[in-house]
């Protein structure tokens, strides 16, 4: 894949000091805005393009910022991070999903022997991380797309912290159980990417895990989420063909994990990258007809098309979150990566970081 250009995310400084712009985990494109998330708050960004006058995107800036617990009920209130690691938008709705994931304390240069080995050994569940929530959308006063608690009769709601979290409706599953009291760097559950998928009843969700990887075969979970009827605030999983709540679908990516996804009509474009703490190698998969399964898959190497590598540096610049735009000039699409550790150079000075703006082939 050929980057064809950079351009800058610009973001206040309330964002520069939680170093959201160094942690973005997730991007989606919204006509003429971007909703981001780093992986270190509870917030999801929004900011909007700057574009020349034949509509190629040149920046994006004017970042707004939208509390998840000003929406929803987080299990961990609002001090917690939450580790949004994806976003999905469809429908009049955006979607967000933590990590999921357990940690192991991290061992800094700093530590000596003994302390290194504590932290090593120290295994720490976050409450927040294990949430999906589904955000009404809006036109604003100015016609961007603004989050709102409710619309009418559509409301912000949460699934998770009540004993309903993906992960607890894992408990019992025979390939994902085992690897669920697993940290998500030591390839545990770990959750990386959303996308939502034309359903002709309701929404349709995939998910996409980093980790675990089972043999070289990373893991999509489709769910179909709906509102509690009990609680307008509260999601749940309808059941699927009057059964189960879930689906698994397992992909050939060589032995990499899911850290992106992102809709291309009734494709399914997948950011792959390692699920250990690795930082290559990365590429762009694409899953046709990924919308119009609707039974379990089992999904080969040959099935899948490479569309392409991304670069990647040593310990930094990891490929976190990718994104169609939606632009007039060029002979063809663009897509949007923006990387989680960025390296020196993609900083700017006024306190954003370059996404790239790389053309792939439909």
């Amino acid at each position: 894949m050929i980057v064809e250009r950079r351009v800058e995310l610009r973001f206040a400084e309330e964002s520069q000091a939680a170093e959201t712009h160094t942690n973005l985990s997730a991007v989606r494109q919204d006509g003429r805005c971007l909703w981001v998330a780093g992986d270190e708050t509870a917030t999801i960004e929004r900011l909007t393009a700057e574009v020349d006058e034949a509509g190629r995107v040149t920046g994006y800036g004017d970042q707004r910022t939208v509390a998840l617990a000003d929406l929803v009920e987080l299990p961990a209130g609002r001090d917690e991070e939450a580790d949004i690691e994806g976003l999905a938008r469809a429908n009049g709705w955006l979607w967000a999903v933590g990590s999921h994931s357990l940690k192991r304390k991290r061992v800094k240069p700093e530590h000596g022997d003994a302390k290194a080995r504590r932290r090593l050994a120290t295994v720490v569940r976050e409450e927040n991380r294990h949430i999906l929530v589904r955000i009404p959308l809006v036109p604003g006063p100015d016609g961007l797309p603004e989050a709102v608690a409710t619309d009418g009769d559509r409301t912000a709601a949460v699934l998770g912290g009540r004993g309903d979290s993906l992960t607890d409706l894992l408990a019992d599953d025979p390939h994902l159980a085992p690897f669920l009291p697993i940290p998500s760097k030591d390839n545990g559950v770990d959750i990386e990417g959303i996308a939502s998928v034309p359903s002709p009843d309701g929404e349709r969700l995939y998910i996409g895990f980093r980790g675990p990887v089972l043999r070289g075969w990373a893991v999509l979970v489709e769910i179909h989420p709906e509102t509690d009827p009990a609680d307008p605030h509260r999601l749940r999983l309808r059941r699927l063909d009057g059964r189960a709540r879930y689906r698994v679908h397992f992909l050939d990516l060589g032995g990499l994990g899911v850290r992106d996804l992102c809709p291309d009509g009734d494709d399914l474009l997948i950011l792959a990258g390692p699920t250990m703490s690795l930082s290559g190698p990365v590429r762009v998969l694409r899953w046709r007809g990924a919308a119009k399964t609707t039974a379990a898959d089992i999904v080969h190497a040959r099935e899948l098309e490479r569309v392409g590598d991304l670069p990647h540096g040593e310990g930094e610049d990891h490929a976190e979150g990718i994104a169609v735009l939606d632009e007039t000039h060029g002979p063809g699409p663009t897509l949007l990566v923006v990387y989680d550790s960025p390296a020196g150079g993609r900083l700017t000075e006024h306190g954003g970081v370059h996404a790239d703006v790389v053309s792939f082939s439909r």
